[in-house]
């Protein structure tokens, strides 16, 4: 059953009701922006009534369901879907028994690929992070069969043209602790099925591994596989107001790794991820948790 929000502080009822954080509401507050039975209300700990009609910025406002925002470590071998009609285990075998609320993962990784999954309720945001026309930013780790030759590296920055189309990306630099070459990492924006497995078998590369690293300013740092954890309320905000991330701005060359390039956004202090039954891949290393 939803909180009716009687008895509720005027700013803690704002943030249930999905507008913003408690300190962000007291800003709306003092700001004038909010009315309570149409009088403009200024006073952040005023006790909301079962009976008051709450308005912030002319816009009836009301207590919403239970938004769950859950980042996961994705193993390998588990589909990304709601359900797999051959049976087959789904992220969602691996959450749902924690939540009452029906989720379902925003975007897609194939069976093979590992990493940064997110799962939620929320529709409005989900479609917002999986529309091409938000260019949400994506970093993965890419382990390759051989190594990448420096004509094809260059080939990926300048642009890789497929059969649906031209692809480019907005970094792409050889992973540090593989002097071998075979491991590289890259950020791109593009959301086309497999782009990032076909970037590289259009060159001729097999991918041993790819592993997601970073999505829409999320991280899966401290994460183990198959693991997972709800988002920090400062993480949700961010999410929702997300417009890219520095780095994706269009870099020229980054053949090197380089200790002066922008850093992955970490945000606060990250509960303590919950363990599942999914055993990790036979064939992680630690190289691939990022």
């Amino acid at each position: 059953m939803l909180p009716t929000g009687e008895g509720m502080p005027l700013n803690k009822y704002l943030a249930h009701c999905g507008i913003a954080s408690r300190r962000k509401a007291v800003d709306f507050i003092e700001e004038g922006l909010v009315t309570v039975n149409g009088e403009v209300k200024k006073e952040p700990y005023y006790r909301v009534q079962t009976t008051d009609v709450v308005l912030c910025d002319s816009k009836p406002v009301q207590i919403q369901e239970r938004m769950v925002y859950v980042v996961m470590n994705k193993p390998k071998n588990v589909i990304t879907t709601t359900d797999d009609e051959h049976g087959r285990a789904t992220v969602l075998d691996i959450v749902d028994p924690h939540f009452p609320e029906r989720l379902y993962p925003v975007g897609r990784l194939d069976r093979d690929t590992t990493g940064l999954l997110l799962i939620t309720n929320d529709g409005d945001l989900a479609q917002r992070l999986s529309h091409p026309s938000y260019q949400i930013v994506k970093q993965y780790r890419v382990g390759l069969e051989r190594p990448l030759s420096e004509a094809d590296h260059d080939a990926i920055l300048a642009g890789i043209e497929l059969e649906d189309g031209p692809v480019t990306v907005n970094w792409l630099r050889f992973s540090e602790d593989h002097p071998t070459r075979d491991v590289v990492e890259l950020e791109i924006t593009m959301g086309r099925n497999r782009i990032v497995r076909r970037i590289f078998e259009s060159l001729g590369y097999q991918v041993r591994k790819l592993d997601r690293f970073y999505f829409a300013g999320l991280t899966k740092k401290d994460l183990p596989r198959g693991a997972f954890r709800e988002l920090t309320q400062r993480e949700i905000i961010m999410l929702k107001h997300f417009t890219g991330h520095p780095t994706s701005m269009k870099i020229k060359v980054v053949k090197e790794f380089d200790p002066n390039h922008p850093d992955i956004l970490r945000l606060g202090d990250e509960p303590k991820p919950v363990k599942t039954e999914v055993e990790p891949d036979a064939d992680d290393t630690p190289e691939n948790d990022q």
